[in-house]
Formats: structure tokens, C-alpha cells, sequence
């Protein structure tokens, strides 16, 4: 597998985001797979959610999570992924297993590689601690990650803490990937929200610890309150974040919405309806009160223009006030922060064009005057605009 991960690391080098999937069946990884996926994660949380359960389901005792993937990943997976790499999560704490021979059983089947779910990680308190009492701790998880890298498999490694990291680095897992929470948002998705802003300052605090000790390992985020590209976008805009894995945002959200549109359409005869729907499908869901997603999309469409919160709550029909104080609290920083940190952070890959001048970069990201851009570049980047190109670029 180390071709797949000099692979991966290439798109790195080119500031390319790794995008993977956790799915639970064959149509969502087809479709994926025709998206240009990255590779495929087979976890038991995407069949519960195929299921209408939700990602919960995996912390339950309904099925033997590893009897589940692997034969939903065998007969579904295998035969859509084509070239692209399937990797099977693993129950690293089933105590009806021989770890390693199960993980030799992962590899004999022809699957690429392995990651560590369902994982005790996300298992806090005194129900934690039980756990750990009764021999189903992270270790084991660390342990399934370390052979199958020993046995040459590629390594998708979910952490939640710092400590957890420097675990996962020292068997060499070839990803680490900070897990942020089940996913918010649809109708089965977590309620417990954080916000972006925190979700990030969580995960940049564990990636530096990991760039101390690996600078070249990949870093990816899974779950969350991410469930748009927008999202995605904004966590990974200093490339301490280098790819993201979706679950729910792949597989339930998308379906869950669509699909009760359409049905309402056909239950009262309106074409109209159903071309709104169809036109959501191209310009990406947003829900018809999501203020916030309206103005984060609003800005990545029409960053080169004057863009002011009066004027976007004016579009919105409500107060400034209270657009604000939603954006804030969604996203954890100031739509006028937001709106500079996008503007720069394109700023930015537009440098990579050598044959592009400062000044009609400027212009390109909303300012027509260069020192202005100058300095909103040096505030959000520490460094001046052609400094930065010397010295990052």
C-alpha cells in the first residue's frame, strides 16, 4: 500500500484535498467512486444509517459490527470500488475475535487497508471508564492499527485527543484523522453542536502535536458539524488540514432531503416543486430558514464583489443584528472575519499562478486598493502578500 499513500501524498504536495467516503452499501459508493473519490470507507455506521437508524446504531448491540462491514463490503464494495482503495473499519474491542488473525482474514479478502471503528473514543464518562475496566480500551485499537501497518496495510487512524495521536503515530498509521463527533444535521444526525470555529482549534491544536513529531503524515478530519464542501473549505484553509472523510454528508443527508421533496412533488402533482428540488441538487441544499449556509454560500459565490452584512441580512429579510449574532454563533467567528479569511485564503491559491501580478490578485478577491489587501493579508497570514509567495509557495 505504500504506492497508495506516495499517491495520496502527491495530491497533498499539489494542495489537492483528500476526499474519502464512509459508506454502507454499493449505490452511494458507485456514485462516490464517479465523483472521484479518494477511497472508500466501509463502516457499520453507514449501514445504519442506510437502515434509518443513524450512526449510533454502531455502539449498540443490534449486529457484530465486523460480521456486518464485512459482509456488506464484500458483497457491495468490492465490486464498485474498481481501482479505488476500500478500507474496512474495524471493532478492534470485539472480544469474539483473534485480533490479528482477523486483520490477516482483512488483507486475505483483498481489502487495502483498516481504520478503527466502531471506537471506544467516542465513549466518555463513567461508561468509559467501565469499558476500560473490562479490557475494551483504545489500546486494542492502537494494537489493530500497528499490525496491519506491520502486514502492510494502509492505515486510516481516528483520534480524538493529542495523546491518542502520538499513539497512533508511533505504529505508524499512514492517515490520521481527527474524529469530531457524529455528525449534525438531517433528520438522524447528532444534536450536539460545535461549532466550526471549535471544531477546528480542536483539531489544528492535535495536527501541530502530529506535525512535531511527523510533518509528512496525511491529516484528514471526519464527522462533525461538517456536512457541506463550504465547511470542508474553511477547515481546511491553513493546510494543517489536508482532506476530509464524510459520512452522512455523502450518504443520509443528501438522501434524506431529496427524497422527502420528491415524494411531497408527486403527492401534490406540482412540477414546480420538483424543478426546486432539482435545482438544489445542482446548486447544493440549503434549507429555507439556514440563513447562515445562505451567507456563507452567498460569499463563495460573489467574493470579488462588495459584500457588507447590512447588505447580505438585507437579502435575507431580517435584521443585521441578528444575522450576525446567528453567523457567530454557527460558524464561531464574525461574518466580517469570515468573509476576509475566504477572500485570502483564495487569495492564496491564486498566488500558485505565477503568471498572475499581486495587484490583479487583489482585484480578483474584493480589493481594488492594494494596501488595503496588503494588510488584511498580513493580519490573517502574519506575513506580507510577497513574502508569503518567497517564502510558502
Amino acid at each position: 500500500m505504500r504506492d497508495l499513500v506516495t499517491h495520496l501524498k502527491q495530491k497533498v504536495a499539489q494542495h489537492e484535498p483528500i476526499i474519502a467516503a464512509a459508506v454502507g452499501g454499493g449505490l452511494v459508493a458507485k456514485s462516490a467512486v464517479k465523483g472521484g473519490i479518494d477511497f472508500l470507507l466501509a463502516l457499520s455506521a453507514g449501514k445504519y444509517r442506510q437502515m434509518g437508524v443513524g450512526s449510533l446504531g454502531s455502539f449498540l448491540a443490534y449486529d457484530n459490527s465486523n460480521e456486518l462491514v464485512m459482509e456488506f463490503a464484500t458483497r457491495e464494495l468490492q465490486k464498485v470500488a474498481q481501482n479505488i482503495p476500500v478500507v474496512l473499519g474495524v471493532q478492534a474491542t470485539d472480544p469474539t475475535i483473534n485480533l490479528h488473525a482477523y486483520i490477516d482474514k482483512v488483507a486475505a479478502r483483498g481489502f487495502q487497508g483498516i481504520n478503527n471503528f466502531p471506537s471506544v473514543g467516542l465513549i466518555d464518562g463513567q461508561f468509559a471508564e467501565a469499558l476500560e475496566e473490562a479490557g475494551m480500551s483504545y489500546e486494542q485499537e492502537v494494537e489493530a492499527i500497528r499490525y496491519a501497518h506491520e502486514k502492510g496495510l494502509f492505515t486510516v487512524a481516528f483520534v480524538f485527543n493529542e495523546q491518542q495521536a502520538m499513539e497512533m503515530l508511533a505504529v505508524g498509521a499512514d492517515i490520521i484523522c481527527v474524529h469530531l463527533g457524529l455528525t449534525v444535521g438531517g433528520h438522524l444526525g447528532a444534536k450536539r453542536i460545535q461549532n466550526l470555529q471549535s471544531a477546528k482549534q480542536m483539531a489544528q491544536r492535535i495536527f501541530e502535536r502530529v506535525i512535531e513529531q511527523k510533518p509528512h503524515v496525511i491529516r484528514m478530519i471526519y464527522g462533525g458539524i461538517i456536512n457541506k464542501p463550504i465547511d470542508a473549505q474553511f477547515m481546511m484553509t491553513d493546510h494543517l488540514i489536508q482532506g476530509y472523510i464524510g459520512g452522512s454528508t455523502f450518504e443520509r443527508i443528501p438522501t434524506e432531503y431529496i427524497v422527502e421533496e420528491i415524494t411531497t412533488s408527486f403527492k401534490q402533482l406540482q412540477d414546480f416543486q420538483y424543478d426546486d428540488v432539482t435545482q438544489k441538487v445542482i446548486d447544493g441544499i440549503n434549507h429555507a430558514h439556514d440563513y447562515v449556509n445562505t451567507a456563507k454560500k452567498y460569499i463563495a459565490l460573489y467574493y470579488a464583489q462588495p459584500i457588507t452584512l447590512e447588505r447580505m441580512a438585507q437579502q435575507l429579510n431580517i435584521s443585521s443584528t441578528h444575522l450576525s449574532k446567528q453567523f457567530k454563533k454557527v460558524v464561531g467567528i464574525s461574518f466580517q472575519r469570515y468573509l476576509i479569511e475566504y477572500r485570502m485564503n483564495r487569495a492564496v491559491d491564486l498566488m500558485k499562478d505565477p503568471q498572475l501580478p499581486l495587484f490583479l490578485i487583489a482585484e480578483m478577491v474584493g480589493y481594488m486598493d492594494y494596501a488595503q489587501f496588503s494588510k488584511m493579508f498580513k493580519k490573517v497570514k502574519g506575513i506580507a502578500p510577497k513574502e508569503y509567495i518567497k517564502t510558502t509557495l
